[in-house]
């Protein structure tokens, strides 16, 4: 644990002006990152008696080496400033928002020929418009069967599409006329994207347009004394309603909207946002977030409304969703925070016109807002409820760890190391990573073994925790040198942990406070002697048994028993099981690999290194099978005979192959 007044800067050294600022640890990983409208006061104040610090920002302090500043000119500089590091940075104190579940939407494939209308969940994609979110992926489906009877558009996967127009019938939607059945041919496809862009247009809150002219339609058809088809439009015009009636009208003069409200205790807060277009409420999110330090209301939406509306205008922008402007013209918040014009200014130049950030106070807006206040309190019950203890529970891992294991301070990162093979063959290893109790998977390694695949997993182990940190030595090296390059030069030192070249960030850039090697005290003694080698000292190392879950310290010849009810054995076997499933998963990719390489072992003069490029370059054996000689001539260090002779060997013939792959007569 580190002591902040270490590098506490001396108070005539901060500048008493707007600014955002950066703590990083002993690893100079940004671990934090702010704003302030003045940089003293708020700088100081992390530097005050730690017992009346929150408890999340204690943590932060006692991590931190050392803190940086920039001082910016306008507040709306510092937001965006802000924005950007954190996105850049990804500190792992500051507030995340994660949704409390995955809210499905409505997806209209407008990138298809025949565009399909769909439940769904995940990232957007270029060329579907969405519409929601929803609550409930059974809401989404009751409207699509109201409006399916006006907008009979397709609704089926693309290989239920192809089969129906194989054998020529629709199917049962088809036929009880809620599908136009494009399939077979009874509308064009111009036709069909016709229906499902009036079901758009009617989605996005164009109804009373929708609703005149299928009334000037049943009007028509009455008087041309076509009752039949006056009829249907009828009940077409009751389907509308009723879709309509589930989107009640919430503010009725048609505003666009974003009401926001917030449940919290000292620990952690629940977001609810509830989307408002035309007046109707369109979707519903909500969010759980731990607190990175002491936040009141003010503080959160400050903080929700940067993170929130940049992610989303910049994923609009990635991926061309086309549903409109993701910043709403009125953002109804509990509570102005003190830069509200600041925030305001942003949101307006994210819209490109003028958004109005502001309380309600009286009338429809302030009823709704509180209907939002009542859903985000409901929400967090729920979610104590569902997850209670469940950050305590992290914590208390973390520290019964440092008290069993006699360390320094809690493992905040820890690493497990996990080797699979069959009976020898296709030796694999996986390294996990965990902070803060919980998987930081973009940090997942994988290791094929070659020097002690055959000499037992003592030996496995050994390797893999060699070249692990032989990597962190060598980029520490790089990274201090292209430091000391810059400051030779006059240039800005490079990013601590990025690669100046690429612009990554390097491989095995930070050492764990923890290694966790699956197996017994042999493994942690290699493991540990492996570190002693290489002159790395900080690095705990203990061995978890599988057989009485032990916990195994280097040469120690007994195990230290952790309670069978502990928190700490709940994380460490939580990691060797993540551990072990990656080593499993990339076992069985390496070894169907070698399976199908195996086929191409009778083609005389060629070795395992073509073989594998073969594999490479088309993918799998299937579709090497189906390549022509020409194609597989083109392959790096492959001639004509190699080529027709692969071609021979995959047709199951020993003759040659006639020119371009034919086979002879």
């Amino acid at each position: 644990m580190a002591d902040p007044t270490t590098y506490r800067p001396s108070p005539g050294s901060i500048p008493d002006a707007p600014g955002v600022y950066k703590f990083r640890d002993a690893a100079k990983r940004v671990i934090y990152v702010g704003k302030a409208k003045s940089l003293r006061s708020r700088l100081n104040s992390y530097f005050a008696d730690l017992t009346g610090l929150h408890p999340r920002t204690r943590q932060m302090v006692t991590t931190a080496a050392s803190v940086e500043w920039t001082v910016v000119s306008t507040e709306v500089e510092a937001l965006q400033l802000e924005y950007n590091w954190i996105k850049e940075f990804d500190p792992r104190f500051n507030v995340r928002y994660r949704d409390d579940k995955s809210y499905p939407v409505l997806a209209v494939t407008m990138n298809e020929e025949y565009p399909r209308l769909h439940v769904y969940r995940g990232a957007r994609k270029k060329g579907v418009r969405y519409f929601g979110p929803y609550a409930h992926a059974w809401a989404i489906r009751e409207t699509l069967d109201l409006l399916l009877r006006v907008f009979p558009a397709r609704t089926c996967s693309a290989g239920v599409f192809r089969r129906h127009g194989q054998i020529g019938r629709p199917c049962l939607l088809g036929y009880i006329d809620k599908c136009s059945a494009p399939c077979v041919g009874r509308v064009s496809a111009d036709e069909h994207r016709g229906i499902v862009e009036d079901f758009c247009d009617f989605l996005a809150g164009r109804t009373d347009a929708m609703v005149r002219r299928l009334e000037r339609e049943m009007a028509a058809a009455s008087e041309e004394l076509e009752f039949e088809r006056a009829a249907r439009l009828r009940d077409d015009l009751g389907a509308l309603r009723r879709a309509m009636e589930k989107q009640a009208v919430v503010l009725g003069d048609g505003t666009d909207a974003d009401v926001v409200a917030f449940a919290h205790d000292d620990l952690e807060a629940a977001v609810q946002v509830f989307h408002v277009r035309g007046g109707r409420v369109r979707g519903q999110r909500g969010w759980v977030i731990d607190k990175a330090e002491e936040m009141d209301v003010p503080a959160l939406v400050d903080h929700f409304i940067t993170q929130f509306y940049g992610e989303e205008s910049e994923r609009a922008d990635r991926d061309d969703v086309n549903g409109g402007p993701v910043v709403p013209r009125e953002v109804l918040v509990p509570e102005l925070p003190a830069d509200a014009e600041a925030l305001g200014e942003w949101l307006s130049g994210l819209r490109g016109s003028r958004v109005s950030l502001r309380v309600a106070q009286r009338g429809d807006k302030k009823a709704l807002a509180e209907t939002v206040v009542r859903n985000a309190a409901e929400a967090f019950t729920q979610h104590k409820l569902r997850r209670a203890g469940d950050l305590t529970a992290r914590s208390a891992a973390l520290q019964e760890l440092q008290d069993y294991l006699a360390l320094d301070s809690a493992p905040l990162r820890i690493e497990c190391i996990d080797i699979s093979h069959i009976q020898g063959s296709d030796v694999v290893a996986s390294l996990v990573v965990f902070e803060d109790g919980l998987a930081r998977k973009s940090e997942y390694r994988r290791f094929a073994l070659r020097e002690a695949a055959d000499e037992g997993d003592v030996a496995s182990i050994a390797e893999v925790v060699r070249r692990r940190f032989h990597r962190y030595l060598k980029e520490s090296a790089e990274e201090a040198a292209d430091r000391d390059s810059a400051a030779d030069m006059g240039a800005e030192p490079p990013r601590p942990g990025i690669d100046p070249e690429t612009g990554r960030p390097r491989k095995f850039a930070y050492p764990p406070n923890l290694l966790v090697v699956d197996g017994a005290g042999p493994q942690a003694t290699a493991a540990a002697e492996v570190l002693s080698e290489l002159g790395i000292t900080d690095v705990a190392v203990v061995g978890l048994a599988k057989r009485l879950e032990e916990v195994w310290l280097p040469a120690d010849p007994d195990p230290v028993i952790l309670p069978r009810t502990s928190d700490a054995l709940y994380l460490l076997q939580r990691l060797r099981d993540e551990a072990h499933r990656f080593a499993i998963r990339y076992h069985r990719e390496k070894r169907g690999k070698r399976m199908q390489a195996s086929e191409l072992d009778s083609v005389p003069g060629l070795g395992q290194a073509r073989r594998t490029a073969l594999i490479k370059h088309f993918g799998s054996v299937k579709k090497l099978k189906q390549a022509r000689v020409e194609e597989i001539e083109a392959v790096p260090g492959f001639g004509r005979r190699t080529a027709e002779a692969v071609v021979a060997a995959l047709a199951g013939e020993t003759g040659a192959t006639a020119p371009g792959g034919e086979q002879g007569p």
